[in-house]
């Protein structure tokens, strides 16, 4: 879907402008969870393969973003600083997020 790849790129500029935040991006794929990190410029899904080629999508073609996070990079597993949402996608591209962002927990 064009609209979510083109999501995904402004989210790897964000990140690169702010190397300190990481997107978390949840949908699914098919039938099937699909959750995509990307952080300092990088996308990567941690529950279905990446393909090597930077030029490719990171998006199989049935993926349907609908939630997005802004944490606190790096990220430690077992303490999330989550910034901004559970939103929209769309929502989190918004300027407020990342200029006024702060621990929630």
């Amino acid at each position: 879907m064009p609209v979510d790849a083109d999501l995904v790129q402004a989210f790897e500029e964000r990140t690169r402008q702010n190397p300190d935040r990481v997107v978390r991006l949840r949908g699914r794929l098919e039938d099937e969870p699909f959750e995509l990190l990307i952080f300092r410029g990088f996308s990567s899904s941690t529950t279905h393969p990446t393909s090597f080629d930077p030029d490719a999508s990171v998006l199989p073609a049935a993926t349907l973003l609908n939630q997005a996070e802004l944490l606190q990079g790096p990220l430690t597993p077992a303490h999330e600083i989550v910034l901004a949402g559970p939103m929209q996608p769309c929502a989190l591209l918004s300027e407020e997020h990342w200029v006024k962002a702060s621990p929630e927990r």
